[in-house]
């Protein structure tokens, strides 16, 4: 008989990539968002508009289904997640509850959550050259504000459903996860994203400037999202019922990042350093137990996965653009 699944937060980034890999899998799929895919039809056997924050919608949602892709969540980049904390907080505390709960209630067998990096101490991330953060590096906690405590509290919450109820939960940590068919502007894209559509800007128009907030000396590890879901996919075949990172473990400063995209566009940019969140000052995934566990890290190249990404972009910038220009002259 064929596996039935539900992906939540089918409708945004990594969902709908996660909705895509398992439907090539030959799984039966259904797609619960908010909102639709913005950049191409979901390919899921039935894709659902629901409000997860209630709790009859995540009944709803999980009727009928074997596994659980539990990814739904009020997120977006560091500009987003630093400034909204009750309300990211609050709404994806509502939906991971009530989804857990409705899941076992509806005699899922398994159920997948969606962590963060950002439930990594604060304190842990003060140097850009710091130790690969570890699983059990998590506690004594201090996650980021908002979103870094709801994902950690979810964490804990996934546990006790195995430890009390013997459900089969698996919580994954994700590591900047980047890709084509992503938020690339308005406020919720993160840092490759941003930087794709700025660096896209200079090459379409000519101004060599790109702003970066800070001095651009943070760093990070990104992950290419094809990666990403494959080791989501191997996790839930697991019998590994701890948190465990899913990331790269090359880290590169903001600068350096901007520069492996210019390279990518063919062109010279200059970086301008404005005043902007940062996030913590340095952050990388320690992937020791990932290996362990899965026999298995991340295979993408970050050039390899930036010049896909960048391609893509470049080419919604190349519209955007072009459709402002036609606004423009009929206007005149």
């Amino acid at each position: 008989m064929q596996t039935r699944v539900l992906v939540t937060g089918a409708g945004g980034f990594i969902g709908h990539h996660l909705v895509k890999y398992l439907k090539q899998k030959g799984y039966w799929v259904r797609g619960v968002d908010i909102k639709e895919p913005e950049f191409e039809p979901s390919p899921a056997d039935e894709f659902e508009v629901l409000d997860l924050r209630r709790w009859d919608n995540c009944l709803l949602a999980t009727r009928g289904v074997d596994h659980v892709y539990h990814l739904a969540a009020d997120m977006g980049g560091i500009g987003y997640i630093t400034a909204y904390h009750a309300v990211i907080a609050s709404n994806s505390a509502m939906i991971n509850v009530h989804m857990l709960e409705a899941a076992r209630r509806n005699g899922a067998e398994k159920f997948f959550f969606s962590s963060s990096a950002c439930i990594y101490p604060q304190y842990r991330q003060q140097d850009p050259d710091l130790t690969p953060l570890r699983e059990e590096d998590a506690y004594p906690a201090d996650p980021e504000e908002g979103y870094g405590w709801e994902k950690l509290f979810m964490e804990k919450l996934c546990q006790y459903y195995y430890e009390d109820y013997g459900f089969k939960t698996y919580v994954a940590r994700f590591h900047n996860i980047f890709g084509p068919l992503g938020t690339w502007e308005g406020g919720k894209e993160k840092a490759p994203a941003a930087l794709c559509r700025k660096i896209a800007i200079t090459k379409l128009t000519g101004n060599p400037e790109v702003e970066i907030w800070g001095d651009g000396e943070q760093t990070r590890s990104f992950c290419y999202v094809d990666d990403l879901v494959e080791g989501v996919y191997r996790l839930m075949q697991s019998d590994y019922h701890q948190p465990l990172n899913i990331g790269q473990d090359r880290m590169v400063t903001i600068n350096e990042l901007a520069d492996i995209i210019a390279n990518i566009a063919g062109i010279e940019i200059v970086k301008k350093h404005v005043p902007g969140p940062q996030g913590v000052r340095g952050r990388n995934s320690d992937n020791t137990r990932l290996r362990e566990v899965l026999g298995w890290e991340p295979q993408i190249s970050l050039e390899e996965g930036l010049a896909r990404t960048y391609a893509w972009i470049e080419e919604q910038v190349r519209q955007k653009l072009a459709r402002e220009m036609d606004i423009s002259s009929a206007s005149v």
